[in-house]
């Protein structure tokens, strides 16, 4: 009897010991020898991924692994480099801490990117919607029923090429909208397309982006009531955005932000500030496992930085970057500008500028595509003798 019970206070006793070693394990901790006896040390993870995925893992130089994979590691500070064949290398200085996950995610980007067109007949004066996913566009080189007004939705799933997924939404039978100057509604369903005569007099219409217009709906006489109601619901979608931010956060932008733009999900913030000052710490203790990147606390009026809601950090950018066209990625991770007439892409805490793409195109019109696995722009490829049309880069 006094056996049995022995051997059932091992088992449970080598149970538990068993599910401690799992549980340490789990959170990183490994058994090592050091002057003749052995030791317990805690370890950090670090998760590492990449777009396009199989690229080598550096860490300080040394091969690792590949993509997508977790290491363990001392905690420290690590220079990681993620790279692969045919795509610009990606690398940054990252801390590894105990009982955390750090991660390393790079959107590595061909050095050879592809591109494919949208259209071959011409595009002028292209506009992305709200919603980033549609691209209106005006056409001018061929016949009055085919001139117009276009919409590219970026979503659709086109069966053969992509030139088969603009949409003509009004044509020149009417007036003249090849010429017109067209701007996007606040929620993305409808287009204002304004036609100025020779005589200066202007004729503004409203379209339906969702089908032909015929006739097209004259609003000249009501534009004002337009412009009102499109200001009220941008102005409602824009407190919306600050509303759902916490109540602390808010204050802090209220007080210090003029804010460019948020980020697709909202998650970031794109401000010049306003005043200078020293932003309040609001989450305490500070998080770990973070953007281990040095963020910038004090700040300088007429700055731009990118200020993180979920981690409470602050970013520094270079001015430098944003006195052209600019916008955020749809990964809410990355934006795109252009400097020097080259289209670049850059994390949102300043870091890995790469170049996409150096060839000819018109700065003015670039967008970034909803999946994240290409950018638009528009181009005539440097031939002056052609117009310019609308082409992909893709990324993949």
């Amino acid at each position: 009897m006094n056996k049995q019970i022995a051997l059932s206070i091992a088992i449970f006793a080598s149970l538990v010991f068993a599910t401690i070693l799992v549980v340490l394990y789990g959170k990183g901790y490994r058994f090592g020898f050091g002057e003749g006896k052995v030791e317990l040390s805690g370890t950090g993870i670090l998760v590492t991924k990449s777009i396009p995925d199989g690229a080598s893992v550096f860490i300080d130089g040394k091969l690792k692994t590949a993509t997508d994979n977790t290491i363990n590691l001392a905690p420290g500070q690590y220079q990681v480099k993620i790279e692969k064949e045919g795509y610009f290398p990606w690398e940054k200085k990252i801390k590894v801490q105990t009982e955390a996950v750090s991660r390393a995610e790079a959107l590595l980007i061909p050095t050879a990117p592809k591109l494919e067109s949208i259209t071959d007949v011409g595009a002028a004066s292209p506009v992305i919607d709200p919603t980033l996913t549609k691209i209106a566009f005006v056409v001018a080189s061929q016949s009055a029923i085919r001139n117009g007004v276009y919409v590219f939705d970026m979503k659709s799933s086109p069966l053969l090429t992509l030139q088969s997924a603009s949409t003509q939404i009004v044509d020149d039978t009417t007036d003249l909208f090849s010429q017109s100057k067209i701007s996007w509604s606040p929620d993305g369903k409808d287009l204002i397309a304004t036609i100025s005569a020779s005589n200066g007099f202007e004729t503004t219409y409203l379209l339906d982006t969702d089908r032909a217009n015929n006739p097209p709906n004259d609003v000249t006489d009501t534009l004002s009531t337009v412009n009102t109601s499109w200001t009220r619901i941008k102005d409602a979608k824009e407190r919306a955005v600050l509303n759902s931010l916490p109540s602390r956060v808010r204050t802090v932008v209220r007080q210090n932000f003029k804010v460019i733009s948020y980020s697709p999900d909202q998650n970031k913030i794109l401000y010049e500030a306003s005043r200078s000052g020293t932003l309040p710490v609001i989450i305490k203790p500070r998080l770990i496992g973070v953007n281990s990147t040095p963020e910038v606390r004090t700040i300088e009026i007429g700055r731009i930085y990118v200020y993180d809601v979920k981690e409470d950090r602050n970013y520094q950018m270079d001015q430098a970057n944003f006195q052209s066209a600019f916008s955020w990625f749809t990964d809410s991770k990355h934006l795109i500008f252009v400097r020097n007439k080259e289209l670049h892409m850059i994390e949102y805490d300043s870091l890995n500028d790469t170049t996409v793409y150096a060839g000819p195109f018109i700065e003015n019109y670039v967008f970034p595509w909803p999946d994240s696995t290409r950018i638009v722009l528009l181009t005539n490829l440097g031939n002056s003798k052609i117009l310019p049309n609308l082409y992909t880069i893709s990324l993949k």
